[in-house]
This record gives structure tokens, C-alpha cells and sequence, in this order.
């Protein structure tokens, strides 16, 4: 959203708004919770660059969003150090800006810390953690650029970024030492950036989910497919007891669905965050560990 450096607003009044004219990058778009974000950012006018390691599950993606001349899609492993400043210049050389970054990509590979090697604990800080600062590094220099220009023109154009984190890292969860680990590292990076980026007019939140319908949270059972990673079968899926207590612990007394997880997300990413910075919202459904 444009608005003078006095601050009246140019674009929306009230409490519509549209992202008209911004581009969003969203990671780990493939499916899931990612997909719901891209797509509720393409239903609010922004154009959507989606990351995912699979190219046939992001045309997938790109298929549901009902928006072909505002949506690309650039495959990738953002945990390889070159793949973040590739995706960056991907998402500048399609659409000419970047407005909203949604560092969304991740996984679990969970056990007990006596049973968690150093490459399993590693990883989780990798895709939870490092990628999201190679994604803000590589985005920099088009952020401050773009904000001295707008500066020099009296403009103030707030711009977004959103890191996901979860309950695990707010709470902790056994099992969960390097997924924790790597989810609160998280929540330190978006308060820095947010004392770091504000001087550009850049809202840096993080949004923390509980658990919800997605296939890292599904049933256990027979039938389950492993998750390959860097040739390590990770199993998916959680025991079916621990979802019904889950249940019965959360006062809303169910999970929550990728459309509810990506409603909290536009929040940030929309005008209506235009003073909120720095915060970590919990999306839960009061739910704690």
C-alpha cells in the first residue's frame, strides 16, 4: 500500500484492501499451507511467484490459482546456498518488484534428541533457519534501492515479509529438538529484521501454527508415503492417539485447515498490518503443547 509521508492513505479506506499491483514470493508452494497463502494472495489482486523442490506439484498449484497472467513458479532446493538469490532474481526478472516475502518452506524429521544425528538436527536449522536469511539477504538490495527511490519522491510503500514458525518453537515439543530449534531461531530473525527493515517500511511478522490438516500431520498408518530428502526416507505422519488428544486439548476442539492457516498469514501481508512489526501471531486454535 502507497501513502504520503503524512500518512493518508492513497489506495483503501476502511477495511478492504487489495495487493493489486505488489508481487509476492511464496515458498514451499507446492501444497499444503503454502498453496492456501499463494492462493489467497492471488484472490486479493497480488501477483505470486511460487518455490517449491517439485516442478509437477507446482503446476499443480499454478493451475488452482485461477490466475495465469499473475502467477510463475521457479523450482528449487532453497536449502542449497545458490537456489535463495536464484529464486530472488527469479521473482525480480518475471515481475520487476517484490513486496511480499513468505518464508513458508519446511518439514519435520523428528526423534528423540539420543537418537537425533548431527545431519538430522542440522537440516531443521537449515530450512527453517538459514533459508530464511538467504532469502532476506538476497532480497536487500532491491528493498533498500526501492525504498530510497520512494523516499525521494515522498512515498511510503509499506512492504511485507512473513516467517512461519510454530507453537513447537514457543512451546517446545518433544521429539522436536532440531524442529524447535530451527522455529525459534526464526522468531529472532523477525524481530531483528524488523528493527533492521523498518527504516525501509517493511512490516517483519511471523505467523506460529499449531497443527493443522496437512500431510506432515496426518494418520499414521501402513499406507503412508516417506518424504525423501537428500536421500534420507523421512516418515510422515503422526500416531492417530496423539491427534485425538491433540483435539481434546484444543479449546476449539480440532485442527485447523491450510485455508484458516493462510487467513492469518494475509493479515500481514496486507495494509491492515501497516503499523504491526516485529510480532509473532499464533494461529492455534488456542492450542498448547
Amino acid at each position: 500500500m502507497s501513502t504520503t509521508l503524512e500518512g493518508q492513505t492513497e489506495l483503501t479506506t476502511g477495511t478492504s484492501f487489495t495487493l493489486h499491483g505488489q508481487t509476492a514470493l511464496v515458498t514451499g508452494a507446492g501444497r499444503g499451507i503454502g498453496r492456501a497463502i499463494a492462493k489467497r494472495l492471488v484472490m486479493a489482486g497480488a501477483n505470486v511467484m511460487l518455490n517449491d523442490m517439485e516442478e509437477d506439484r507446482l503446476i499443480e498449484s499454478a493451475a488452482a490459482m485461477g490466475a495465469a497472467d499473475r502467477v510463475r513458479h521457479v523450482t528449487g532446493d532453497l536449502t542449497q546456498p545458490s537456489t535463495p538469490q536464484a529464486v530472488v532474481e527469479a521473482v525480480l526478472a518475471s515481475f520487476g518488484s517484490i513486496d511480499i516475502i513468505v518464508n513458508n518452506a519446511g518439514y519435520s524429521w523428528d526423534n528423540v534428541i539420543q537418537k537425533t544425528t548431527d545431519e538430522q538436527f542440522k537440516a531443521m536449522l537449515e530450512i527453517h533457519l538459514v533459508t530464511p536469511f538467504r532469502i532476506l539477504r538476497a532480497a536487500s538490495d532491491y528493498i533498500r534501492e526501492a525504498a530510497k527511490r520512494e523516499s525521494a519522491n515522498n512515498q511510503r510503500v509499506m512492504r511485507k515479509v512473513v516467517n512461519i514458525t510454530s507453537i513447537a518453537a514457543t512451546d517446545g515439543n518433544p521429539g522436536q529438538a532440531g524442529y524447535s530449534s530451527g522455529k525459534a531461531g526464526v522468531i529472532g530473525l523477525t524481530k531483528t529484521m524488523a528493527k533492521e527493515w523498518g527504516r525501509y517500511n517493511v512490516n517483519v511478522n511471523a505467523v506460529g501454527f499449531g497443527l493443522i490438516e496437512t500431510r506432515l500431520v496426518q494418520p499414521l498408518n501402513g499406507d503412508n508415503s516417506n518424504m525423501q530428502m537428500h536421500g534420507n526416507q523421512i516418515r510422515l505422519g503422526v500416531q492417530p492417539s496423539l491427534l485425538e488428544s491433540v483435539k481434546k486439548s484444543c479449546p476449539l476442539g480440532r485442527l485447523g485447515t491450510p485455508e484458516e492457516a493462510a487467513g492469518a498469514v494475509l493479515f500481514f501481508c496486507s495494509p491492515l498490518s501497516d503499523y504491526v512489526t516485529g510480532e509473532v501471531l499464533i494461529c492455534g486454535g488456542g492450542m498448547h503443547f
